[in-house]
C-alpha cells in the first residue's frame, strides 16, 4: 500500500515537482498535494493509486513494500 511519505520521497528522489508528478500521472494537483498530507497509506482508489505507481516508476523510483521495517523508495540504478 502506497503512503503519503513514499509519494513524497520518491519525487524529492527523481527531482520532480508537484506539478510534473500531476501531469505525468494524469492526476489533478490538487490531488497529488492531497496525498502528499496523508501520513500512512493514502487510501486512494486503485486507479489513483496505479498511475502514481505508474509515473513514479518511469521516473526511476523503485517503491518498497512493507518489510517489517517500513515501506521506502529507492532510485533505480542507471543503465549507464
Amino acid at each position: 500500500m502506497l503512503t503519503g511519505e513514499q509519494i513524497r520521497a520518491a519525487r524529492a528522489l527523481a527531482r520532480l515537482e508537484q506539478t510534473d508528478l500531476a501531469e505525468r500521472a494524469e492526476l489533478s494537483l490538487a490531488t497529488i498535494k492531497r496525498l502528499e498530507r496523508i501520513k500512512g497509506p493514502i487510501g486512494a482508489n486503485t486507479a489513483t493509486e496505479a498511475a502514481i505507481r505508474k509515473a513514479l516508476s518511469g521516473a526511476g523510483v523503485i517503491l518498497i513494500d512493507e518489510n517489517g521495517e517500513g515501506p521506502g523508495v529507492r532510485l533505480r540504478k542507471s543503465q549507464g
